[in-house]
Parts: structure tokens; C-alpha cells; sequence
């Protein structure tokens, strides 16, 4: 693990995007195969965490998604110390910028939350980095919060390996679960906030708007606030 110190020193010597580099273009969005094997995880709420780079976006397509109760940014793994947003995004730090999900299964599965994921969040092809954002820090990761979700999500990405519909290998990473550390609380439903920051309009809003057109039944137009 980096030392804070050495973390400290780098930070002056790092142009990391940060959730704020202008783009030329959103990406892309691709329809992922419905679930062979659907979540069973009994009544009650049940949580779990997705990485999808900047951590914006993630919130803002589960803030607007049916059957999620909450949508809350912050970091995964890392130490305490560390959990610090010019840290984490500047690079030094073993944070990923991720998402902690709760939601209700007898709305909607994990195995959809899933899906949703990969059609309008986040490209499983891509390794360290999603959009314009650039750094092992938002690295795309699924973390299960039980058994029934690692069995899930393991099924999950072999029929996405196996069904064609991307051109390049899939590489999104399943990690065991650490500690998630609640974002800055202007972090916390940003979308919502700043509709109209720039980043936000070319790279997010058209992940929502993506969300709506692909999985109406499933689209809520309220954004769930935290």
C-alpha cells in the first residue's frame, strides 16, 4: 500500500481528470442480454456496491431507477485516512470510486440492477478507467454483499463474455467486499443538485436518458434523493 507521505508528494505531480475533464463525446451504449439466472435473495432490502468510474454517473442511473432506496457515493477499500476526495482522485490512493446501492428485490433483481449497469453505466471492456476519467480509482467493479450476488454476478459475466455483444474482451473485475466510505456531502446526489454542470450534461444526463429509453418499466423520472 502507498504511503500517505508518499501520497502527499505525488498529488503535486498528477493532472487526474477528478470527475471534471471535458469530453467530445458520451459514450456509447449497448442493450446487455437479460439474466439466464435471476437473483434470489428473499424479502427485505438488500445492498451492494458498483464502481463505474466517476461516481456521479452511478448514483445519478440508480437515483433514477425503480426499487432503489438509496444511492450513495463514496469510496471502496482504501483505509479511513485516506478516504478523501482530492486523494482518491488524484490517484494515489487503493480507493475506487463506487456507489453502495440498496434496493428492494421484489422490485427489481440484482440480476437487472446488473443489467442496467453494463447497458448504461459502465463498459466492461474497458480496464481502469470509464468516459474520460483515467486512473485505477475508477476502475469498473462489481461488489457482491452476499453469496446469492457473487453466484449472480459471476454467472452474469460469463453470459456477457459468451453473447457477442461487445467486440472487445470483457474485463470488469469482481471484488470482495472492504470498507465503503461515504462520500463529501456535496458528492451526494450531485446529479440532482447540478444538472447543468458540464460534466454532468455530456456524460451523465445521457445515461439517464439512456436508462429511460432502454428499461421504461424500471425508469423512475424522480431522482431518489439520499
Amino acid at each position: 500500500m502507498r504511503s500517505f507521505a508518499s501520497g502527499l508528494a505525488a498529488i503535486a505531480l498528477l493532472a487526474v481528470s477528478a470527475c471534471q475533464e471535458p469530453a467530445l463525446a458520451a459514450e456509447s451504449v449497448v442493450e446487455a442480454p437479460a439474466a439466464k439466472r435471476f437473483a434470489k435473495e428473499g424479502k427485505g432490502l438488500k445492498t451492494a456496491i458498483f464502481a463505474g468510474g466517476c461516481f456521479w454517473g452511478v448514483e445519478a442511473v440508480f437515483s433514477h431507477t425503480k426499487g432503489v432506496t438509496s444511492a450513495v457515493s463514496g469510496y471502496h477499500g482504501g483505509t479511513a485516512r485516506q478516504a478523501d476526495y482530492k486523494l482518491v482522485s488524484s490517484g494515489v490512493t487503493d480507493h475506487v470510486e463506487s456507489v453502495k446501492v440498496t434496493y428492494d428485490p421484489s422490485v427489481i433483481r440484482y440480476d437487472e440492477l446488473l443489467r442496467i449497469f453494463f447497458s448504461v453505466i459502465a463498459d466492461p471492456t474497458l480496464k481502469d478507467r470509464q468516459g474520460p476519467d483515467r486512473g485505477a480509482h475508477y476502475n469498473a467493479e462489481l461488489v457482491p454483499m452476499s453469496a446469492e450476488q457473487l453466484a449472480v454476478a459471476k454467472a452474469y459475466l460469463a453470459q456477457m463474455k459468451a453473447s457477442g455483444k461487445w467486440s472487445r474482451p470483457i474485463v470488469t473485475d469482481i471484488v470482495r467486499s472492504q470498507a465503503f466510505y461515504p462520500a463529501e456531502t456535496y458528492h451526494q446526489d450531485f446529479a440532482a443538485k447540478n444538472p447543468r454542470h458540464p460534466y454532468i450534461l455530456r456524460w451523465d444526463a445521457p445515461k439517464v436518458a439512456a436508462l429511460k429509453r432502454l428499461y421504461p418499466s424500471q425508469y423512475r423520472a424522480e431522482f431518489r434523493r439520499n
